[in-house]
């Protein structure tokens, strides 16, 4: 896989993930820990993103 479309599964990824962020927060019945699980996906991808935009020729 190349890294631009590596990146690109990422950034759908990240998308998903706050779509469902959005979608469990209109729902008071989701618990707590589940969202707060979902933000910590979201952001470790977010994180690996950004790492791959600094160091492309590490990976």
């Amino acid at each position: 896989m190349s890294l631009a479309s590596h990146l690109d599964e990422l950034k759908r990824k990240h998308g998903d993930i706050e779509r469902e962020i959005d979608e469990a927060m209109l729902h008071p019945s989701v618990d707590d820990l589940e969202i707060a699980n979902l933000k910590r996906r979201k952001l470790a991808i977010k994180d690996e993103i950004e790492k791959l935009r600094i160091e492309p020729t590490t990976h």
